[in-house]
């Protein structure tokens, strides 16, 4: 098995996406931490029923697990939650921030309360859960403790391109895909690797927006089954991802992409200060020269 025994620490797990990954890692050996509050698609409510049930199909198949109802927005309950990790099962190996939920709203009639709402679940929520972890990660390594610890955050293809009335979560989810190349780069003296996916798959939030795409086919393969995001995720979170760190993931179906993300593009150098006059010619100049950017979703 390819996580035997590895400690998994997984937000929003108790649906969807997240649930698939609790399956997929307890069936591949590993012990998992399901974390959910049970809220609704919007973020309302709560339930302690809902990880308790991925819970109880992870032990009818003979895994090991435990549920969590913390909030992981509240830093000090984050930190709770990544210590019952460690008092359950006396360690804790991976990460993956997956919890989140929707505000869609065009643009100009965003609300900043659901604005700072899609903020702190995607962006805070996955700060403050890895906080913890990292700081029990970097204590091991200075106690020559070297850990071999994974982060795998969830970004998606609105973070990488944008999506039309979807402003608060392309933003979240772009400085989801920023946050990974920063942890990849300063946790790695720490034995810990970071990387995030962009899924496509079958859920509360896709369904209701995208539910002509999302329909289960009536023979076939299931293209948008969130089980098919899973193995992706178990293998960044096991021993063999070791060498593999600061990269987003796209991965839909039987397709897995690694996305190339912002990079230097065409330059014109006048080596003096410009005109303004003059910079309308240096830009047009660039975009000819430049890579046509990928389109927005929705346009």
């Amino acid at each position: 098995m390819i996580c035997r025994d590895r400690i998994v620490l997984i937000t929003g797990a108790g649906r969807g996406i997240g649930r698939a990954h609790a399956l997929a890692f307890a069936a591949a050996g590993a012990k998992v931490v399901v974390n959910d509050i049970g809220t609704s698609l919007k973020g309302e409510g709560c339930s302690d029923s809902v990880a308790a049930e991925v819970v109880a199909e992870i032990e009818s198949a003979g895994g090991a697990a435990v549920a969590n109802t913390h909030d992981i927005t509240d830093f000090g309950q984050a930190g709770e939650l990544v210590a019952q990790a460690l008092d359950t099962f006396g360690g804790l190996d991976v990460v993956v921030n997956n919890a989140g939920f929707l505000r869609d709203r065009m643009f100009v009639s965003q609300a900043i309360d659901e604005w700072d709402a899609v903020m702190r679940i995607h962006l805070r929520g996955h700060f403050c859960v890895t906080r913890h972890a990292c700081a029990y990660w970097r204590q091991q390594a200075k106690a020559s403790a070297m850990p071999d610890a994974r982060i795998i955050n969830t970004s998606s293809g609105a973070g990488l391109q944008g999506s039309i009335g979807q402003a608060a979560y392309s933003a979240a989810k772009g400085g989801i895909a920023a946050l990974t190349l920063v942890q990849a780069a300063e946790l790695g003296r720490y034995g810990v690797t970071s990387n995030a996916i962009a899924p496509a798959a079958r859920t509360r939030m896709t369904e209701a927006f995208f539910a002509e795409a999302m329909a289960r086919p009536d023979e076939g393969f299931d293209a948008m089954d969130p089980a098919n995001v899973s193995p992706l995720v178990v293998w960044l979170g096991s021993t063999a991802s070791k060498s593999v760190s600061g990269r987003v993931f796209e991965v839909q179906g039987g397709e897995i992409s690694l996305s190339d993300g912002w990079r230097p593009g065409p330059k014109v150098d006048k080596g003096a200060r410009w005109a303004p006059g003059e910079v309308g010619d240096a830009v047009a100049r660039l975009i000819a020269e430049a890579t046509p950017p990928a389109k927005v979703y929705g346009t």
